[in-house]
């Protein structure tokens, strides 16, 4: 499990592990913002519910912006593990634009989530050749996203609203 470190003004900086949170809230340099009540982190002298998002208590420049670096699967999370084709599970990337036809191997925007069956259907082809439409539009994710993604919850699992529109 990992918790989301927030700037003094709430600016997503990193995925942490729950240790590394802890160590932070313990020191003094960071204060739990949202925890799993359910989850209960003990030693000899205190009780703690799991972090999910901690902020730190100083302000932490950040020198420049970072472009997210493409991976597979970050790729399947952008896209919610839905198949860009048919809406199904997707459990594979497929090249919008085929690499052997000069599409980008490791782009944002050459990239879906697809399910092996719709994958395998359009094969070598672009999507209008194989007579398929893509029902999401691919995206490069901004920065922020890509770490609330990173955590691997969803609101369905207890981020609170506040840090999902601000991030999306």
């Amino acid at each position: 499990m990992n918790t989301l470190v927030l700037n003094a003004s709430y600016e997503p900086l990193a995925v942490v592990s729950v240790r590394r949170a802890v160590i932070l809230i313990l020191t003094e340099k960071a204060v739990v913002e949202h925890a799993d009540a359910g989850k209960l982190i003990r030693s000899a002298t205190r009780e703690l519910p799991t972090p999910l998002v901690v902020r730190l208590l100083r302000f932490v420049r950040v020198p420049y912006r970072r472009k997210v670096p493409w991976s597979r699967s970050g790729v399947l999370e952008r896209d919610g593990r839905r198949c860009a084709y048919c809406a199904g599970r997707a459990n594979s990337i497929d090249h919008i634009v085929p690499t052997s036809r000069g599409g980008a191997a490791r782009s944002w925007r050459n990239t879906v989530a697809a399910c092996v069956a719709c994958n395998q259907d359009k094969a070598d082809r672009t999507p209008a050749e194989a007579g398929m439409r893509l029902l999401i539009e691919p995206f490069e994710p901004k920065a922020h996203r890509a770490l609330v993604l990173a955590l691997g919850v969803t609101a369905a699992e207890g981020l609170p609203d506040w840090l999902l529109a601000a991030t999306a």
